[in-house]
């Protein structure tokens, strides 16, 4: 059975002035995330800068987010790092917090083989009794890229190894991948701009920073596909194009930040080495967002 099927979001973590956590805000974001249909949570990623938090704030931001959901949709939470002993500690507390499944990032910065990533891979979803979702982004990782082949071991030799959150944009690969692992693996899509793409190839839906802004569309987006109604999600995909793309005019979450501030949802600044968006940017993203009904 799929952690979940559709729309999740990469929630952002949202920061006071003095960049403490803003946890009222968060409760609040997520409530609006649930009641715009959002069918899954996925806390401390990227997008939630978890790169720049404490392992205290990580696992408290988790722990919160656990607490607020309380059951309602499935909680996947970030606890993936380039170091295999970090990263089967966040794996192992985010367990004892109670979510539903873990994301794991490929290790940054030390480049591991394929060899190396099997055995990263393997160390956590070892230590851990929880769904594993594995994230291959190379564009974040050094140019390292979980080949197909390697995903499919992976996934048969640890049972709670279970999906992938694929934002390669080679969908050669995916095809290959599908190919081989013979309805053993789960994909998720992890680029916007993607989605319905993705699904067309059996995918189970997609991690999403559109729906911090956007829930319930991109929520309706993948329930339109699953329901038959491939014209429909096809429509919501094009239409927000201009918006995905503005949502990425610089590294996310930047303008995905400026966007929730916008609509007047909690988002605070963002930590350094992040900056906040250039001006002629932020002109984009609001005209984008006017265009597609969400400002």
């Amino acid at each position: 059975m799929s952690v979940f099927t559709g729309a999740g979001v990469a929630i952002v973590t949202p920061f006071k002035d003095d960049e403490s956590i803003d946890y009222e805000g968060f409760a609040k974001n997520i409530e609006y995330q649930i009641a715009n249909g959002t069918d899954a949570i996925i806390v401390c990623g990227t997008t939630g800068e978890a790169a720049t938090m404490t392992e205290e704030e990580h696992l408290d931001v988790i722990r919160y987010c656990v607490k607020v959901v309380n059951g309602r949709i499935p909680v996947i939470a970030g606890t993936g790092s380039n170091c295999t002993k970090t990263a089967v500690y966040l794996t192992q507390e985010a367990e004892k917090a109670g979510v539903d499944a873990a994301l794991v990032v490929t290790p940054y910065y030390n480049k591991a083989t394929q060899a190396g990533l099997i055995k990263h891979f393997t160390a956590v979803a070892q230590s851990v009794n929880i769904p594993l979702i594995l994230y291959n982004i190379p564009s974040r990782t050094g140019g390292v890229n979980i080949l197909p082949e390697t995903m499919v071991k992976l996934a048969k030799e640890n049972k709670n190894i279970v999906g992938v959150k694929d934002a390669t944009g080679n969908f050669s690969q995916l095809v290959k991948m599908q190919s081989l692992a013979d309805g053993c693996i789960d994909v998720y899509s992890g680029n916007d701009d993607q989605v319905v793409p993705l699904l067309s190839l059996g995918g189970k839906g997609v991690i999403s920073v559109l729906s911090n802004v956007a829930p319930k569309q991109t929520h309706d987006m993948c329930a339109k596909f699953f329901e038959g109604d491939v014209e429909g999600a096809r429509e919501i995909q094009l239409k927000a194009l201009p918006l995905i793309n503005a949502l990425f005019c610089e590294v996310n979450p930047i303008p995905v930040k400026k966007a929730m501030a916008l609509q007047g949802q909690a988002a605070g600044p963002l930590r350094m080495p992040l900056t906040e968006i250039e001006p002629e940017h932020a002109k984009i993203l609001e005209n984008a967002m006017k265009e597609f009904g969400v400002l």
